[in-house]
């Protein structure tokens, strides 16, 4: 059970008859509960719980709620006691609060941030002129720099100092020559270096680092690649802009791998939680899909239309469509499942088609021939079908999963090519376009493999 449930009702009650008490019960519980609370609240509840913490206290609860109940308790609050919160938040959590705050409202509490802290307003428009999903959206201008000459003992003066002064944790410092990164040492390499030691003599040159307009989900995988816990961002004229730490890249993963589930099942992104969504938006992101793919099951149902007279002739043939169509679909859905993971983890890039290409063909036969024989076996276990029936089963079963295959692998490096989020092609997707091409292969295969009963029936069918 969340902490929330069982202290909401209790802070309500607290908040009603001893506000002031409020802080000393605070103080033992961690911001991320706290924040728990905060949701469990109604929004003036929850603003008025805020207003009486300090704000130094009251940012790192607050920056850790969701987007949309920081909106509301905005809302509820005067300009004033946002931008006193604002300023005590890390530069980077600031900068994404004025991002999803309405136009109006953002501008009142920046004008109020601009009287309480001038440098933090100044560090929000530094971080707001890059692309929501860049780099330099993400970074935090706050890092600790010294310079190659200077001492160990003088450095770690400075961290303890900026440790002292920031909210961010420091994991590492950065040398700068001239303003520009030089060098790397980290909290180890300080610590086991003598004190009188020069950064120079300790300090790694090889830095990975990354620059401002790269993309947050390459930024991701390349700190992984690495297993670094803060990444420099850096300028074109080699200057350190900032630095992305850890806890910042995984929220970037949680987002982007819940918007690609979301899409792999056929559902625009939703911009806050399940409960929290309306059913009116709900309707509006799943129903496009579902517009689109029961449009696309009309090609379906027209393809068996018109080979209505070859399903007719084979006796049973209809009664095998879903099976040998969702075959395909199935078939299509892994190998898009599996391309599309691999793009976002960067295991397989768009030069590797032909590689995918031949994998999933060789794989799709495979399964296919094995799955073929299962249906096969399946044909035969009723007396009145022919054995020619079964084998047409068993060959269309074979063609339509290595075409499932095929398309399922193809689809999503076709999109990447054009610019498309891949996981735009949801396996609901592939299914149905599987579908109708199921349809097409099973009517062609039936009418090469049974064509001397299909002759026999449309010819007693001729009045």
């Amino acid at each position: 059970m969340r902490l929330a449930s069982l202290l909401g009702p209790d802070i309500k009650q607290i908040l009603k008859e001893d506000p002031d008490a409020l802080r000393d019960l605070l103080d033992d519980i961690h911001a991320e509960d706290l924040a728990d609370i905060i949701s469990e609240l109604e929004p003036d509840e929850a603003a008025e719980l805020l207003a009486r913490i300090p704000a130094q206290d009251a940012a790192p609860i607050f920056e850790r709620l969701d987007e949309h109940e920081q909106e509301e308790l905005v809302d509820q609050m005067p300009p004033e006691s946002v931008a006193e919160i604002a300023s005590e938040m890390s530069a980077d959590n600031r900068a994404d609060l004025f991002s999803v705050l309405p136009q109006a409202m953002g501008d009142q509490v920046f004008e109020a941030l601009q009287r309480v802290d001038p440098a933090a307003a100044q560090e929000v428009r530094e971080i707001e002129k890059w692309p929501d999903t860049s780099a330099g959206h993400l970074m935090t201008p706050d890092f600790v720099a010294v310079t190659p000459r200077m001492r160990v003992s003088e450095a770690f003066e400075i961290v303890k100092q900026r440790a002292r002064d920031r909210n961010e944790f420091v994991y590492t410092v950065y040398v700068l020559d001239q303003n520009r990164l030089a060098g790397v040492a980290s909290l180890r390499d300080l610590i086991i270096a003598e004190a009188d030691q020069q950064i120079a003599e300790i300090m790694r040159s090889n830095v990975i680092s990354v620059p401002p307009t790269m993309d947050q989900e390459e930024v991701a995988r390349r700190m992984a690649k690495y297993d670094l816990n803060v990444m420099p961002v850096v300028g074109d004229d080699g200057r350190v802009l900032g630095v992305i730490t850890i806890d910042d890249v995984i929220d970037v993963l949680v987002q982007e791998q819940t918007e690609d589930v979301q899409r792999i099942g056929g559902i625009e992104p939703l911009d806050v939680p399940y409960f929290q969504t309306s059913i009116l938006t709900f309707i509006r992101k799943r129903a496009g899909w579902l517009i689109v793919l029961f449009i696309e099951e009309f090609f379906t149902q027209t393809a068996l239309r018109h080979y209505d007279p070859v399903m007719e002739a084979v006796k049973g043939a209809l009664l095998y469509v879903p099976l040998l169509i969702s075959a395909g679909g199935n078939s299509g859905s892994q190998s898009s499942t599996l391309v599309i993971r691999g793009l976002a983890l960067g295991e397989v890039k768009l030069s590797d088609w032909w590689r995918i290409l031949m994998r999933e063909s060789f794989m799709g036969l495979v399964l296919g021939v094995i799955i073929a024989v299962i249906a096969m076996a399946r044909v035969m276990m009723y007396p009145d079908q022919s054995f020619l029936f079964a084998l047409t089963v068993g060959l269309t079963v074979l063609c339509i999963i290595a075409s499932g295959c095929t398309v399922g692998s193809m689809l999503p490096i076709i999109l990447k090519r054009l610019g498309i989020d891949p996981a735009t092609s949801s396996t609901p997707f592939i299914a149905s376009l599987v579908d109708t091409l199921g349809v097409i292969i099973y009517a062609h295969v039936a009418m090469a493999v049974m064509k001397d009963v299909i002759a026999e029936h449309l010819a007693h069918a001729v009045p």
